[in-house]
C-alpha cells in the first residue's frame, strides 16, 4: 500500500540517526578497545576524553533512558485512569 511508505522527510531523518549511530559506534569502539593499546603520548588521544568518562556518560545516558521511561509509563498510566466509581 501506497499510505504505509515512508516520505522523504522520514527517509533523511532516518538516514541521519543510522549515520549518527554508527559514527558514535565507531568513536566509542576506538576510544575504549583500541586507544587503550596505543601509547598515550600519540597524538590520536587528543581527539578522545579521558577513559573514566566511557564509563561515565553511557552509564548517565542508561539513567536518563530509565527516567524518562518510567515517567512516560507513569504519565500513560495516570492518564489512562478510569475514575472509581461511587457506591452510595
Amino acid at each position: 500500500m501506497e499510505g504505509d511508505r515512508a516520505t522523504g522527510a522520514d527517509q533523511v531523518v532516518g538516514f541521519g540517526l543510522v549515520i549518527f549511530s554508527l559514527v558514535t559506534f565507531t568513536y566509542y569502539t576506538i576510544w575504549v578497545i583500541i586507544l587503550p593499546f596505543i601509547d598515550s603520548d600519540h597524538i590520536i588521544h587528543k581527539y578522545f576524553l579521558p577513559r573514566e568518562y566511557a564509563i561515565i556518560i553511557p552509564l548517565a545516558a542508561g539513567l536518563f533512558l530509565l527516567l524518562f521511561v518510567g515517567l512516560f509509563i507513569t504519565y500513560v498510566m495516570l492518564k489512562n485512569r478510569k475514575p472509581a466509581k461511587k457506591t452510595n
